[in-house]
């Protein structure tokens, strides 16, 4: 009796384990690198908003821009600001090359380069962000079109799904242990 008393300890501490890494906010690199936020190439005019349709961001997370903050800026706009790259009334405006945004609510974001005439040539970035009860269900479902302009954002198969099921397993593994 003393091993299945044990195991079910080492399932417990496995299960709080997997639920804490989970549940953390992470800062994630627009682009995936330092020097994304530029006007992209002609060959992928939309790059960071590929980059974007591939990635999960959940309430929490935190967007982290690299870039030269005497030649550019990163502006929070509005759905209309990010349709027309209108720079005149974002609603924030950062200009020092490391710029941090804190995702605080699930719904669409909209950034537009704050140099003139870039957001017209591509540099601009949408994102949909999840609420918090996505990361563990690894749900992500596909934002409406009236809230949202700009590329679709598909479910992606993640590694918290995959934790979702491997977490079922050992939850049905300890129920059948005692």
């Amino acid at each position: 009796m003393a091993c299945f008393q044990r195991a079910a300890v080492a399932c417990t501490l496995v299960l709080i384990s997997f639920f804490v890494g989970l549940s953390q906010a992470k800062d994630v690199l627009v682009g995936g690198k330092t020097d994304a936020w530029k006007i992209p190439s002609s060959e992928s005019p939309d790059s960071l908003n590929k980059w974007a349709e591939e990635a999960r961001f959940l309430v929490g997370d935190s967007l982290v821009w690299k870039y030269d903050g005497q030649k550019d800026s990163v502006l929070q706009v509005t759905k209309e600001g990010y349709a027309t790259c209108n720079t005149t009334n974002p609603i924030e405006e950062y200009k020092d090359g490391n710029t941090k945004v804190n995702l605080d609510r699930s719904g669409p974001f909209y950034f537009i380069s704050g140099a003139q005439g870039h957001c017209e040539k591509g540099q601009k970035l949408a994102v949909v962000v999840l609420s918090q009860k996505h990361r563990h269900t690894g749900i992500s479902p596909a934002p409406s079109p009236a809230e949202f302009e700009g590329p679709a954002v598909a479910p992606t198969s993640s590694a918290s799904t995959l934790r979702g099921g491997f977490l079922v397993a050992l939850g049905v593994l300890s129920l059948g242990l005692f």
